[in-house]
């Protein structure tokens, strides 16, 4: 997978996005990043979104199944690093009540500890 990739930290997986926009051509990939990470059984999971600049709606869906993966296994997902339009969108959609956002890696890790 060359769009993401992926690092353990003790029992915390973190993902990285290496993307300027995160859309339909390459959410998909993260979605299965994220099953991946789920069936090995990793239910605390953080998004570092540092380098996507933008998000559109398939994005967003593979976040929020991120989310939910990890929800439904006692577990909590993060999202760290957003970029101004990309943060702008989640609170368009009302999203930042619903997931757990950090402004970077290394709070997330001390949130998720």
């Amino acid at each position: 997978m060359k769009n993401f990739s992926s690092e353990h930290k003790g029992n915390i997986a973190v993902v990285y996005s290496q993307v300027d926009k995160l859309d339909s051509s390459n959410a998909p990939e993260l979605k299965s990043m994220f099953l991946h990470l789920n069936k090995s059984s990793k239910n605390l999971i953080i998004l570092d979104m540092s380098q996507t600049k933008y998000c559109d709606s398939s994005g967003l869906s593979a976040i929020l199944i991120a989310n939910r993966l990890c929800k439904d296994n006692s577990g909590t997902f993060c999202l760290a690093g957003l970029q101004p339009n990309v943060f702008k969108l989640i609170q368009i959609a009302q999203l930042d009540q619903v997931l757990n956002l950090c402004e970077n890696v290394d709070s997330a890790l001390v949130k998720l500890k």
